[in-house]
């Protein structure tokens, strides 16, 4: 079943043409990445789907509906963060979702359980402005639990967490993918979107540049590091490499995008232009480069984000 369907979907403000012709589709049980850096439109197509923010053409289905009275009852079917979790400071966790559960009909049953999905039953009599940053985020997905929704959108869930807190965010939404549950959450984190996703919609400047499955994204090409004494003379052989399709800067090395895995035929071709390498290896393309090969630009991702998730 198609959860998510966007057809050209535009918002265009004043100033800034924030949403360029979106099309995508989301079907039931992926977990789908909305990837792109800040300031790319990612959070006002989330807004446009929840019915905050009016788009200025195109349309959208949500469970295939379309009109205005379909889109609300669909709208019952899907829970949301959209923005920094906002609860009473001096009100226990527990507390604060018996107060959004009250709003939403919900019985108390059910705040149980949604405290012991994100890890919270030990923690929920004690205040939230006692809570890290990343237990306010396990109880704000918490709160987008509590009408135990079809669909899950998360506007950057790991933003500002640092690694422990991005694991055990991770942790949550490979847990609701378990059970079922789709979700659509937007983020700047290559690295998370990587681990977590299993689709992807890579967006620059408003528009989709790049979408399928994670393996999609990230397959097709071999990329390998090189070093050299002379790291103009190695960049400039490097581009000028039939077999090469794109060079960058890394803090390893330069690395090189190459239409075949013969890194013998490279080091050939580099020794007859007299360079000698100090290092040419093999590596595992990541979602970083395939998001540098098709936006030309590196995003807003961290050191945390790519050093910190071994584990």
């Amino acid at each position: 079943m198609t959860v998510i369907e966007t057809a050209g979907l535009t918002k265009r403000f004043p100033a800034v043409l924030a949403v360029d012709r979106v099309s995508l589709t989301v079907e039931q049980g992926q977990v789908f990445g909305f990837l792109g850096p800040n300031g790319s439109g990612k959070t006002t197509t989330i807004g446009m789907l929840m019915g905050i923010i009016k788009p200025t053409a195109g349309s959208f289905r949500l469970f295939g509906a379309g009109a205005p009275r379909d889109l609300l009852a669909a709208r019952a079917r899907v829970g949301a963060t959209l923005e920094t979790p906002n609860f009473y400071p001096y009100l226990s966790g527990r507390d604060n979702l018996r107060i959004a559960a009250a709003i939403k009909g919900i019985g108390k049953a059910r705040i149980e359980e949604c405290l012991d999905i994100v890890g919270l039953s030990g923690r929920g009599k004690h205040r939230f402005r006692t809570y890290s940053l990343g237990m306010k985020q396990r109880l704000a997905l918490a709160a987008t639990m509590l009408n135990d929704p079809e669909l899950i959108v998360l506007d950057e869930p790991a933003n500002g967490l640092d690694p422990k807190g991005m694991k055990e965010v991770r942790d949550i939404i490979r847990l609701l993918a378990e059970r079922g549950k789709t979700i659509f959450l937007s983020s700047h984190l290559l690295w998370e979107v990587e681990r977590t996703c299993t689709h992807v919609s890579i967006v620059r400047k408003g528009r989709v540049v790049g979408t399928g499955t994670v393996a999609e994204i990230v397959g097709g090409e071999v990329t390998a590091v090189v070093r050299a004494e002379d790291g103009e003379r190695l960049r400039a052989a490097l581009e000028a490499f039939p077999e090469a399709t794109s060079v960058r800067a890394s803090d390893e090395g330069l690395v090189v995008a190459l239409a075949s895995d013969d890194l013998a035929a490279l080091n050939r071709y580099l020794t007859g232009q007299g360079i000698y390498v100090s290092h040419l290896a093999r590596r595992h393309r990541s979602l970083e480069d395939a998001f540098m090969d098709l936006t030309g630009e590196d995003g807003d991702v961290g050191q945390a984000s790519l050093t910190e998730f071994a584990s």
